[in-house]
């Protein structure tokens, strides 16, 4: 009912201008207050994960029932059947995208109604150009208390995809085994060597200390960059030297993704993909 044409004429988030006009169609036919409280909690928090369970029996049910309808929570605990049967009668017509395409049309035409932090101002986000719409990492960033990711704040991020295989190159020639770490996401793919597939956090950083073992050098030499919202595609140059008797040449294939302190990070490094 919010996202109808008449709940859209509230200046709430959608559940709340739709359990608003629930009450207010309930006590133009005298339906009591104690009864109105209960349409408009279920409406309300009907989107509330942890807290709708809480505030009695019918908006609890009504949350789980519409967490079910749409994205099939405990769909498992429905008796044989029964879902079939529902949809004979009232065929789904696609629901749930039909239910998210209604939210994305009011969100776009009235953005003051969708908080960045909810799950709509998520969907919104998804449907606008690049930093457009605040993630809840850059309300933080905008709050103004100066506040920086715990444990980050002696080493520096790469502000830009570019920066990436600079600070790869001084953490590697200091020794910096955790800096080097500090550049790929917890489940990054690394190939150290041709053939050699590497997944994750601790097998990374195995790698990274015997290259720093090695006395290992490496020289990257920008090639192409393509950046699409927070994703980059990096081709280097790359010399590496100090590993072996010879220096190994290769031409090198990066996925980096912005991560949400604004630095960026290897998803995919493959010295050997090309």
């Amino acid at each position: 009912m919010g996202l109808s044409e008449e709940g859209s004429n509230g200046d709430q988030r959608f559940e709340v201008d739709g359990a608003d006009l629930a009450a207010a169609f309930l006590r133009e036919r005298g339906v009591e207050e104690e009864r109105i409280a209960v349409v408009w909690d279920a409406i309300a928090l009907h989107t509330s994960d942890g807290i709708a369970s809480r505030e009695g029996t019918e908006v609890a049910l009504v949350q789980a029932g519409i967490a079910t309808d749409i994205l099939g929570v405990q769909r498992e605990s429905l008796p044989p059947g029964l879902a079939d049967e529902v949809h004979a009668l009232l065929p789904r017509q696609d629901l749930a995208h039909g239910f998210s395409d209604m939210i994305i049309t009011q969100a776009m035409a009235e953005p003051h109604k969708v908080s960045p932090t909810t799950f709509m101002g998520d969907m919104l986000r998804r449907h606008l150009p690049y930093g457009a719409y605040p993630s809840w990492y850059d309300l933080i960033a905008a709050a103004g208390w100066g506040d920086k990711p715990v444990g980050a704040t002696a080493r520096r991020r790469a502000e830009t995809p570019q920066q990436v295989g600079t600070l790869y190159m001084e953490y590697l020639e200091a020794g910096d085994v955790e800096g080097l770490v500090s550049l790929y996401e917890p489940n990054a793919h690394f190939v150290p060597t041709p053939g050699t597939h590497l997944v994750g956090t601790d097998a990374i950083r195995k790698a990274m200390q015997q290259m720093v073992d090695s006395g290992a050098r490496l020289k990257l030499e920008p090639r192409e960059i393509r950046q699409v919202d927070d994703v980059a595609l990096v081709s280097n140059n790359a010399t590496l030297t100090g590993a072996g008797p010879e220096p190994v040449l290769s031409t090198t294939t990066e996925i980096l993704r912005r991560q949400p302190d604004g630095g960026w990070v290897h998803v995919v490094d493959d010295p050997f993909f090309s």
